[in-house]
């Protein structure tokens, strides 16, 4: 259940990172808008690490959960923001997916 927490937990780092992102290219009210959204998940993300770092090691649930918010922040950077998907870019995310998962696999939870 911890691993479930953890990763919904980074999901929402992707979310708090893209509101951000969103925030920045906006003004007035719907820069406000933005804003609560990354304040609302900034605050379900924090829980739910938190919750996860309970039964799993902090510094395996911490690398993970930026893992995932680095990962997902990147992609929507792409998908979204219409940021570059270089060579190395995509190279270096692949290295990053990598270490999550062996970090899962190497956990004693």
């Amino acid at each position: 259940m911890s691993w479930i927490l953890l990763i919904i937990g980074g999901l929402f780092e992707v979310a708090f990172a893209s509101c951000l992102g969103k925030a920045k290219e906006t003004t007035g009210i719907e820069s406000t808008y933005w804003m609560l959204g990354f304040l609302v998940s900034l605050t379900i993300s924090m829980f739910l690490l938190y919750k996860a770092t309970q039964t799993l090691p902090i510094g395996t649930a911490y690398a993970v959960w930026t893992g995932i918010g680095a990962v997902g922040t990147v992609a929507v950077g792409i998908l979204v923001f219409k940021e570059p998907a270089t060579f190395w870019r995509l190279f270096f995310l692949m290295t990053l997916i990598s270490s999550i998962i062996g970090l899962k696999f190497v956990s004693s939870h």
